[in-house]
């Protein structure tokens, strides 16, 4: 057994220094490998698609199997790839997002069962067998789950309804990068809100 496949194996288990000994090893040439064009080179950094790959990479190391044939360092291109795709298709529109995507301006009760409606299409509980006030407590503890960045970019997007270019300025960071870390958010919550517990766990 390599080095790195001994580092998989304590990683996939949870231990955190060996993910962060993987990401040292591979993250660099990952970002090298990153071609972002002259169009976005003013609006993205390859050091911010980096750190949300990081942070994926954490979340979700447990989901690499290396039986399948992938090392881990295209295992991470992958995300990273995937974050800068999301970065150009967030700047790209002359909209952001478009307004299908966009959460009306309302109360916070309004923004949380919209930000539920986002998503209802795609998970399996159906929004029609539970009421609005659970609505909001399973959306308010989705994004209490959340990383504290994902958090971040919710609340000051989707609930607050501030502009890109607003969350951007107050979390210090790239447009682009906000796309990513929305997009990223909404993968999250995509997933936790299709898990029924977050619904009917306090049910006996």
């Amino acid at each position: 057994m390599n080095q790195d496949q001994q580092l998989i194996k304590s990683a996939v288990q949870g231990d955190t220094a060996s993910i962060t000994a993987l990401l040292e090893r591979h993250g660099t040439t990952v970002e090298r490998s990153l071609q972002i064009g002259a169009t976005w080179q003013s609006m993205i950094d390859s050091a911010d698609v980096m750190q949300v790959t990081y942070l994926e990479a954490f979340l979700r190391i447990q989901s690499f199997d290396p039986d399948r044939g992938s090392s881990f360092e295209a295992w991470l291109r992958r995300i990273a790839e995937n974050n800068l795709r999301d970065a150009i298709k967030g700047l790209s529109r002359k909209k952001q997002p478009p307004p299908k995507n966009r959460i009306k301006p309302g109360g916070l009760e309004d923004s949380l069962v919209g930000l539920y409606e986002m998503f209802s299409a795609s998970i399996s509980t159906p929004s029609q067998q539970v009421g609005r006030g659970e609505i909001c407590r399973a959306v308010e503890a989705a994004i209490t789950a959340l990383p504290e960045r994902y958090q971040k970019v919710v609340q000051l997007y989707d609930i607050e309804g501030r502009s890109i270019e607003e969350v951007a300025s107050e979390l210090k960071r790239s447009p682009g990068a906000v796309h990513m870390l929305r997009a990223r958010a909404q993968d999250r919550l995509r997933e936790l809100l299709g898990t029924p517990s977050m619904f009917f766990g306090s049910e006996s």
